[in-house]
């Protein structure tokens, strides 16, 4: 028996994520004496076999090109017979885009529970409870999963990514039947800068406090000094100040860096939706009744455009 990780990739590379469902659904494995093994479709360009310093002990690669742009359900039904070869009785996604339109399907397909968001490994002692957020991030819920087959979608920077040994993987190709895909990519928009937001540990945002684009330069100087990614509220997308897939907040993207550092945001309940898994929450407002300092773990009260710059000068003074 087996704990199956699936290896997300875009473009023949490794996303952050799945490296922290591998040291997650290894761990796992190591609980529950099984093996743990990785599954990766399409195309790769990165190092495979260096994965096994994350626990992960043989990973099964769909090598066929035809897999190199996700399909919900082609990649189902080639996971599906991962798993009956395998022989896998729990499968870990991470629960970013793919692991949210892949796993719910496969749960069905398999009759296995499902747990998607979890944030810690699951308590043994009463059976197989996952504890997962909920109510965005407001509140938690402990979940039971019955079923022979569970299936586990791992929230971003919920588990550490470390490294777990010196072992390499073992590379098994993979045969499968793999259906026509249904979906047609007519184009593909990248998104441009040096870190994804989606992935960031660190994330530099600005608000409407900011009062128009061409201040922009302090949280792009900030970000970069940090190694972080920028974004914004959806006040600021809206008025096309900035790009819609830099929106975080309950109608964008929910992220979970490990520093989130909101400037000139008032922190609206719909806006915290999407950031209050993050791990420190800093704050910088003018005014000091602004919700945000209520959820924050550090706050700053003042003109950002009096704040920012002073912050900016004591960052390059640490890194001279």
């Amino acid at each position: 028996m087996s704990v199956l990780i699936f290896i997300d990739q875009s473009e023949g590379y490794i996303k952050k994520a799945s490296v922290e469902a591998l040291c997650y659904g290894s761990t796992l494995a190591k609980q529950l004496g099984m093996h743990a093994e990785g599954i990766v479709l399409g195309s790769l360009q990165d190092d495979l076999p260096a994965l096994g310093q994350y626990g992960v002990e043989k990973i099964h690669h769909v090598s066929d090109p035809a897999l190199d742009h996700p399909d919900a359900q082609v990649f189902t039904n080639v996971i599906a017979q991962a798993v009956q070869a395998t022989g896998a009785k729990i499968i870990v996604f991470s629960n970013n885009a793919d692991g949210k339109t892949i796993a719910p399907p496969l749960s069905a397909h398999l009759k296995a529970a499902l747990v998607t968001g979890a944030v810690a490994l699951p308590e043994l002692a009463n059976g197989f409870v996952v504890k997962k957020s909920v109510f965005s991030g407001k509140a938690f819920a402990n979940i039971a999963l019955n079923t022979e087959i569970k299936i586990i979608t791992l929230n971003a920077n919920s588990f550490p990514a470390t490294v777990l040994g010196d072992a390499t993987a073992e590379i098994i190709p993979f045969k499968a039947t793999i259906d026509a895909t249904k979906v047609k990519i007519i184009s593909t928009n990248k998104v441009k800068g040096e870190v994804v937001l989606s992935e960031a540990e660190v994330v530099v945002s600005g608000g409407r406090g900011l009062k128009g684009p061409e201040n922009w330069g302090m949280i792009e100087e900030l970000a970069k000094l940090l190694g972080a990614a920028t974004a914004c509220s959806r006040p600021v997308a809206d008025a096309h100040w900035r790009p819609h897939h830099e929106h975080v907040g309950q109608t964008g993207l929910a992220i979970a860096p490990n520093l989130y550092i909101a400037i000139g945001i008032s922190g609206a309940i719909q806006h915290l939706a999407g950031v209050n898994r993050s791990k420190t929450i800093v704050v910088i407002n003018k005014d000091p009744e602004a919700p945000f300092f209520k959820a924050a773990d550090y706050g700053i009260v003042g003109d950002a455009f009096e704040v920012l710059p002073k912050i900016i000068e004591e960052v390059k003074k640490l890194k001279a």
